[in-house]
């Protein structure tokens, strides 16, 4: 037990008085904690910008961010309040109300996802299917016996392309091609060394990193072919919440894109959701915030063109945040029903 003496007693009062004489500003700043997922995906570039723009135009507000762990874990974090902000997406938040797939022992999932509300949605973008040009691969039947990145294990974007490639070419993660178990940035490091033949990543293009190895590399994108496009496998990807049949144009990587012609492959929307309780005037600031710094980075950074005010509720499944609800309104975005709740 500590004792009270009359010099500690001054020790501490002085001490309380050079607090109190700090200014207000010092302990104004409210700490955040938002989850996305690593380095190398779209969503982190996005979110990481978001965080950026925010700290820097809102000093009331240090959003701290979490590169680990999977999405949908995040979005049980957010919705039972421990934590502020995750990436999420539609097909999250409609496998959350059926309890169904990774939320099928889940007994609260239909109530927790009542918790949550969109911040804002953005395109994850297009998925990628991307060799190299003397690899001598062309389309997805080829790529039997190769080492290829689906995505992390466990993730949404590894059985997407499980069931592409499935769908597509008859062929079996596994069974037919060794699916590299690696995270976002290790895959992308790995894929630049050589080491992974077919590297799928679902972002926008250009993306940074796949105009980098394409500035000193011929690359080439495997797509969907026009007769595989209607069949039943392919329409059961496409017709899921946020999920659409998506264009990766030729030539948006320059020279060493060997495309002869646009290549369609699958669009992904995904967003940026809090809880319920959130603040609405901080949800308001930092959503008005946001798009005016996406405004005036455009021209360094290309990729952010594809991030849009109208584009936040795109595909939106989940209602918005009242506070979204409202900077949204007055940057003249038509709200739909089911953004509105």
């Amino acid at each position: 037990m500590t004792t009270l003496t009359r010099r500690s007693l001054l020790g501490t009062a002085a001490s309380a008085a050079a607090i109190a004489a700090l200014p207000r500003a010092a302990f104004a700043k409210q700490l955040l904690r938002m989850s996305t997922l690593g380095p190398g995906t779209s969503p982190n570039l996005v979110m990481t910008t978001f965080a950026n723009i925010v700290n820097g135009a809102l000093p009331d507000y240090e959003i701290q961010l979490n590169a680990t762990g999977a999405a949908t874990r995040h979005v049980l974090e957010v919705a039972m309040g421990r934590s502020d902000f995750c990436m999420s997406s539609p097909i999250i938040h409609a496998l959350m109300r059926r309890q169904a797939a990774m939320y099928e022992k889940i007994e609260q999932a239909p109530e927790l996802v009542k918790n949550l509300r969109t911040v804002l949605n953005f395109p994850m973008g297009v998925y990628h299917i991307a060799v190299y040009g003397d690899s001598g691969i062309t389309s997805m039947d080829q790529i039997a016996g190769k080492r290829v990145f689906l995505g992390p294990p466990g993730g949404a974007a590894f059985t997407t392309m499980a069931r592409l490639f499935k769908a597509v070419a008859d062929l079996e993660e596994g069974t037919d091609y060794e699916a590299v178990t690696l995270g976002w940035d290790a895959a992308t490091a790995a894929f630049q060394d050589g080491n992974i033949d077919v590297y799928c990543n679902p972002t926008n293009a250009p993306s940074p990193a796949l105009t980098q190895i394409a500035v000193t590399n011929e690359i080439r994108f495997l797509g969907i072919p026009a007769d595989k496009l209607e069949t039943e496998g392919v329409q059961a990807l496409v017709g899921r919440p946020g999920f659409s049949a998506a264009t990766l144009p030729a030539g948006i990587y320059g020279d060493n894109q060997l495309n002869e012609g646009d290549v369609t492959t699958l669009g992904v929307t995904v967003g940026i959701v809090t809880n319920q309780n959130a603040d609405e005037d901080m949800i308001y600031e930092m959503t008005k915030a946001f798009y005016t710094g996406v405004a005036e980075s455009g021209d360094t950074s290309p990729w952010l063109r594809a991030i849009t005010p109208e584009g936040a509720v795109q595909d939106i499944n989940l209602a918005l945040h009242p506070g979204a609800l409202r900077a949204l309104t007055e940057l003249g975005v038509d709200i739909p029903e089911a953004a509105r709740g």
